[in-house]
This record gives C-alpha cells, sequence and structure tokens, in this order.
C-alpha cells in the first residue's frame, strides 16, 4: 500500500484538490473549467508567493510528509548540503554574496549535432489532435514560447483538420498545423524549439514531406512509439458523425463505423451520440528486434535524405526489452533527444482502466533507462539525450527525474501540468472580457472567489504581469492570451523552486546536479532505483569523519 504524499487539502498553502489527487499532486480529472484551487491551479496567479507557507507571521509549519511507503518519486528525497558550492557562472566565485539562489543557472540544452538550448529543463507534453489541444493552443504555445522551453505539436494535427488538403499522400495545405508553429515563433527567438510528432497516419498522408519542405531544421520532427497513458494508438471523441465520416476518409479507425447503416440509424435516434477516431499500432508486421532496428534506422535516414537534421523519438511506458531499444538505437541513430513516458500520464483521451493497469510506472522505467544509458556509456557510446514523462507537476519532481536520469536526463517533460494554466488564463480573459469569451473558448460568466480575492484585472491578478509586459512590451501586451501570462507566472514558480533546491544542494548549474543529490525515503525505493536509502546514503564518508 503506497501512501501519498498529497491530501485533497494543504492547510499550509491553502490550497484544495477539486478531485482525488493522484501522485503528481494534480486531480484524477483536471477539468478546463475547475474554479480552483490546487497547487498547480494557484501557481499560475501568484507564482512563488505559493512556495512558501501562507499567514507569515502569525504560524509556524511543520512537513506532515515523514513517512514513506511504497516505490513513487515523492519516496525520493532531496540532499542537502552543508558546504561547497558547484557550477557557478563565470565571474562568480565562492563568496557567499555571489552562492546565491537567484544566481543558479537552469538554463540547458540538448541535441547531437544542434544544440537547441532551453531557459528551463522543462518542456511541454504533446499537444495533438485533442479538441482540448486545439482550442487552448495559443495560451500553452505562446506561454513555453515566452518561457524559452520547447512545446511538442502531437500527432494527427493535419489529418482531423477539415481545412487541410491532402491528396494521394501529399499534403498541399495545413492551416492548423501552421497557426501553431505560428504562434510559438512569434515568440521564442533562440530558446526552445517546436517539435512535430508523426505516427503511421501522418506518414501515410504525407505530413513529414510537408513539413520537410516548409519549415525544414526550424521544427525538430519526433518519431512516436507510444506514450504513458496507453499501449494503443491515439483517440479522440468527435459528436458529428459526418465528421466521422470525414475521419474514416481520412484514413483513420472510427468506432464505430459511421458508414454502417445500423451505426447511422443509432445516431438518428440517439443511442449513439459520439464516435471514437483511433490511430493505428506502429510495427506490427515486424517480429524481431532486428527487423525493429531496420525499420527504425531506414525512417532516420529517410528523415535526414529529406534534411531534416533534428529527429526525436517518443517511446512509452513498455517494457525493459523496448527500453533498451529505444536508448540503443536512439543513440546509435544519433537522434537528438529521447523522451521515455511512465504509465499513468495523459493529456487527452485514454481507456480509463488500460490508463489505470497497463506499463511501467515512471520511477521504476526511468531508474532502468540510467541504468542502460550507463551501460552504453561505459562501452564508450555518446548516449542520446533524454526527457523523462509521465506525473510531473512540481519543482521537486522535476529536480529528481533530472537527478535520477543524471547525466543523460536534459529536460522533464510536463503534460497536465502546464496545460491548466492555460485553462485558467482563459476562463479569466473570457469571464473579464466577456466579447471575447466565445472565440477564446472560455468557461466562466464570472470571477470564482477563488480569483477575486486576489483581484478583478490581469494586472492584479497574474503575479507575473508585469514580468511578461517586460518581456514583450507594454503594445504587444494586447496580444497575449491571458493563459500564457498564467503559464509564465507558473513556470516562474517552479524556477524559483528549482533554483532553492539546487542551492541547497549547492549546485548551481544543470550540468551538476547528479544523483548524489537524492536518496530514497525507503528500502524498497533504494532497491528500485539504485539511490541509496537516508541512513546509507553518505555513511562511509560520516564514519571516516567520526574516525578522524
Amino acid at each position: 500500500m503506497s501512501e501519498m504524499r498529497f491530501s485533497k487539502s494543504n492547510d499550509v498553502l491553502g490550497t484544495t484538490n477539486r478531485g482525488n489527487p493522484a501522485e503528481s499532486s494534480l486531480c484524477t480529472l483536471c477539468r478546463a473549467d475547475c474554479q480552483g484551487k490546487c497547487e498547480t491551479f494557484m501557481s499560475s496567479l501568484v507564482g512563488r508567493a505559493l512556495i512558501y507557507p501562507r499567514s507569515f507571521g502569525i504560524v509556524t509549519a511543520g512537513a506532515n510528509n515523514t513517512t514513506h511507503v511504497g516505490v513513487s518519486y515523492n519516496s525520493l528525497r532531496i540532499q542537502g548540503r552543508a558546504y561547497g558550492a558547484h557550477g557557478l557562472a563565470p565571474g562568480l566565485s565562492s563568496d557567499p554574496d555571489d552562492c546565491t539562489f537567484p544566481n543558479v543557472s537552469l538554463e540547458t540544452s540538448f541535441g547531437r549535432e544542434i544544440k537547441t538550448k532551453a531557459r528551463m529543463p522543462i518542456m511541454t507534453g504533446a499537444l495533438g489532435s485533442t479538441i482540448i489541444a486545439q482550442k487552448y493552443w495559443d495560451s500553452f504555445a505562446i506561454g513555453a514560447a515566452l518561457v524559452g522551453v520547447p512545446v511538442v505539436i502531437g500527432e494527427n494535427v493535419v489529418g482531423v483538420d477539415r481545412q487541410s488538403v491532402i491528396s494521394k499522400g501529399k499534403v498541399t495545405k495545413a492551416p492548423e498545423l501552421e497557426r501553431r508553429v505560428e504562434s510559438y515563433t512569434r515568440y521564442n527567438g533562440d530558446y526552445g524549439a517546436i517539435i512535430i510528432q508523426v505516427n503511421v497516419e501522418d506518414t501515410r498522408n504525407g505530413v513529414i514531406e510537408y513539413i520537410a519542405e516548409k519549415y525544414g531544421n526550424q521544427c525538430i520532427i519526433e518519431l512516436k512509439w507510444g506514450q504513458g497513458a496507453k499501449d494503443i494508438g491515439g483517440e479522440i471523441q468527435v459528436h458529428s458523425i459526418e465528421y466521422a465520416k470525414f475521419l474514416k476518409n481520412r484514413g483513420y479507425i472510427v468506432d464505430p463505423d459511421p458508414e454502417t447503416e445500423w451505426v447511422q440509424t443509432a445516431f438518428e435516434k440517439g443511442a449513439i451520440t459520439s464516435f471514437a477516431r483511433h490511430s493505428r499500432l506502429g510495427a506490427t508486421n515486424l517480429s524481431k528486434v532486428d527487423q525493429v532496428r531496420e525499420d527504425f534506422m531506414k525512417s532516420v535516414d529517410y528523415l535526414r535524405s529529406l534534411g531534416l537534421q533534428r529527429i526525436s523519438l517518443k517511446t512509452g511506458a513498455y517494457g525493459m526489452e523496448e527500453l533498451a531499444m529505444a536508448i540503443k538505437f536512439a543513440t546509435d541513430a544519433k537522434l537528438d533527444l529521447l523522451t521515455i513516458d511512465g504509465a499513468g500520464g495523459g493529456t487527452g483521451m485514454s481507456p480509463w482502466n488500460m490508463m489505470q493497469s497497463w506499463g511501467v510506472p515512471s520511477i521504476n522505467l526511468h531508474a532502468k533507462a540510467y541504468e542502460y544509458a550507463s551501460i552504453l556509456a561505459a562501452s564508450g557510446q555518446q548516449v542520446v539525450d533524454m526527457s523523462f514523462a509521465g506525473g510531473f507537476a512540481l519543482e521537486d519532481h522535476i529536480f529528481k527525474a533530472l537527478a535520477l536520469g543524471a547525466p543523460f536526463t536534459k529536460l522533464v517533460c510536463m503534460g497536465r501540468a502546464i496545460m491548466i494554466p492555460g485553462f485558467l488564463g482563459t476562463n479569466i480573459e473570457g469571464a473579464l472580457h466577456p466579447d471575447r469569451r466565445e472565440k477564446i473558448h472560455g468557461n466562466w460568466d464570472q470571477l470564482p472567489k477563488t480569483v477575486k480575492d486576489l483581484g478583478s484585472s490581469p494586472e492584479e491578478i497574474f503575479a507575473g504581469y508585469y514580468d511578461v509586459e517586460e518581456r514583450v512590451g507594454k503594445e504587444e501586451m494586447k496580444n497575449i492570451p491571458y493563459g500564457a501570462i498564467a503559464f509564465w507566472t507558473m513556470a516562474d514558480k517552479l524556477a524559483c523552486g528549482m533554483q532553492q533546491m539546487m542551492a541547497g544542494a549547492r549546485k548551481f548549474s544543470m550540468d551538476k546536479i547528479s544523483r548524489s543529490d537524492l536518496f530514497s525515503g525507503n528500502r524498497e525505493t533504494a532497491l528500485e532505483t539504485g539511490i541509496p536509502h537516508v541512513a546509507e546514503a553518505n555513511d562511509e564518508t560520516a564514519k571516516k569523519i567520526l574516525a578522524s
């Protein structure tokens, strides 16, 4: 039995989950119209103020996370150190005036031949053909661009777009894809990147060739093996039978079949109200590892023949064989990034019991990823840069994931956690500006108390408002969605929290984070991760001190 770190209410921070909190601290079911107020919701408004206990001056606060049962990221703890300073930027010294947490650099980079820089070590999850990704894209993308972190356009975006033009495996028009790329590239500058994911249907429809011709190395192309939410292809739900027929004609599996007479009758009578569009499984015609390797290398070679030099791979919560294949093949192919997604995550529509029951939990998968990467590194190979995904929301999650996979892990991929500020900011904008509400898909007619308590204007509500204004200028602020301001505000809280944890560990740059910055809260976690138990970490050194 695993004891959860998170209860529904956190009296210290003054936050409350609407539903039952998952390992990530987010509700298991996160609603776009939620009125609050979980930690991520409030972080999107007040930013770094939420790092500290509320009601300063009249309270004392003590941690309630003293017992660790079961294996999870919450059963890892971060080591602090009482001396030293590692990774200070040029021009800084070990003087205490320089060794302050604001001087911690969160900048990172990934890639083999072409380095992609990020201002902090996070990236978005794949935001693809789901309606929620389409509705709130500008908030997600512009927020990520302003922060300077990569954003992922998920699979099927071209295929489900009614306005795209596809004929005989060739795309000649893809307005939704173009809109998404433009939203991000307008603001990202030298940091971050657009990563565009492709699957079986995208390949058949000629999406790869379209991307190569229109964007070239402006984008990173991502091959997809799977995700942490399910072991089948992606799906969306649609409520129009005409749209369902359109999707079937685009080459997708649609369930139930909208062209079947009985289904049409059932839909007309109201017995059937929606259809599920599914993507196909890949590699079904391959039965041996050598065949998978050969097919994968051919795919990479083909992408490079089109001039696409920046390539990544996304894999899901499969078992150890597939994990080893992903790390080895991505390393041999000299890919720029490998994202490894543990079980339980997901940003779209996944079968609930499949999400509950399939695959390898994140911490087990990521611990083995480090082990396998270390084996390759020991043989002299330059291991592919990695990103860990699967249920991350808070700054300690980011630190722990980076440390668990160090030195191979460069980023942490966050799905639902960085969608919440997009929802929240959009709802606030719609409530304050009713004339925009329908266009931006706002869900509120008026501000709820959770927001009113902070103010009645964006300048009052968002702690990060003036930071964003400083970044883009007063004139450009009118073009920035409130959801992007909320994204910035939450990212600032995560960044500040990361800086404080790194300073406490005496690590002032990302490349100095290591597995020695962690210990395990219980012996089962120590066994599974290889991270020493709290009573054993540095025990040998401690005894030498006693004997000196």
